[in-house]
């Protein structure tokens, strides 16, 4: 069981997080990091792989599958010589969890504006190359902690933008690949999930706005026919206390916040980002680059080690 880890933006805290993850979780989860082994922290004991020795595992040194990159290393100012080794890094995790020689693959943040500039990054983010390596099949974000699991229908857009977006596919799409991905990845045979509406008060009977009783009420009311079991459309202000949560394995939330303040607020710092609908296992710690505390030796690894695990946890799962 190998979790390979791309190194993601050189110039942040992803290379610290890796080597203090592997420091935490080295007698636990065999881990390959790929990336230049100079951007590693200083001291981090490291052992040079190739694809062919995957998987490696070693509780004296970091595995490692050196590619070495052009330029120097600022931590805080992204170099773009780096971004195309970047992209690489990620593109190589992907084939190895696909030709079977590691079973999931774990991201460090990258920066989207750095991959832009230095090598012309055309996709919005990890989540979009990753649907795109794997044949552009269609993925939904997940966001989990160990009390919550949520799925935001639209992502990053304007709020402004979000009701024109929300359409009945798109939200049958995500329910769907949920559902999947919970029996899948997660283990639960009957998956229940809880759907908010998009209105305060899930519009109030139409008085606060009409989407509910036009569009989400009757997809649910088709999907439930066929069979899933669907809660909602709820008020999204009371979907997340303790004994709401107890009722349902994950919950769709119409927009970005309605479903990111709920799990940042309950677990800031374990959060993980996961992609559903891959055919490949992608974990990645919620929380980005972070340049202002690079190179410094702070960052908290906790994202990253629960990153891992619940890779770990979910490739187990595809496995039984």
């Amino acid at each position: 069981m190998t979790v390979v880890i791309s190194c993601g933006e050189p110039a942040g805290i992803g290379p610290e997080v890796a080597a203090k993850a592997w420091a935490a979780l080295k007698d636990e989860v065999s881990l390959l990091w790929i990336g230049d082994p100079a951007h590693l922290p200083a001291g981090t004991p490291w052992l040079a792989a190739t694809p062919e020795d995957a998987p490696v595992v070693s509780r004296r040194a970091l595995p490692v599958l050196p590619r070495p990159m052009t330029g120097p290393l600022t931590h805080g100012t992204p170099n773009p010589d780096h971004a195309h080794g970047v992209i690489k890094a990620i593109a190589e995790g992907v084939a190895l969890t696909q030709t079977g020689r590691a079973t999931a693959i774990c991201t460090a943040p990258i920066s989207k504006k750095a991959l832009a500039d230095g090598a012309g990054f055309g996709f919005p983010g990890h989540t979009e190359y990753l649907a795109h390596l794997a044949g552009d099949v269609p993925v939904v974000m997940m966001l989990a902690c160990e009390g919550l699991r949520v799925v935001p229908v639209t992502i990053h857009i304007p709020l402004a933008d979000v009701s024109a977006a929300l359409t009945p596919a798109l939200l049958e799409t995500t329910i769907r690949i949920t559902a999947a991905a919970l029996s899948r990845d997660f283990g639960i045979k009957s998956p229940r999930l809880a759907v908010a509406g998009l209105n305060p008060h899930a519009g109030e009977g139409g008085k606060m706005g009409q989407q509910e009783i036009t569009m989400i009420s009757p997809l649910l009311d088709r999907l439930r026919a066929e069979g899933l079991d669907l809660a909602g459309p709820l008020p999204a202000d009371t979907m997340f206390h303790a004994a709401a949560r107890a009722r349902y394995d994950a919950a769709v939330a119409m927009y970005h916040d309605q479903a990111l303040i709920p799990i940042k607020t309950i677990d800031f710092a374990g959060g993980v980002n996961i992609t559903l609908g891959l055919p490949f296992v992608r974990t990645s710690p919620d929380h980005g680059t972070a340049f202002d505390i690079a190179g410094r030796g702070i960052a908290d690894p906790a994202s990253m080690i629960a990153a891992i695990r619940m890779a770990a946890r979910m490739a187990a799962a595809r496995q039984e």
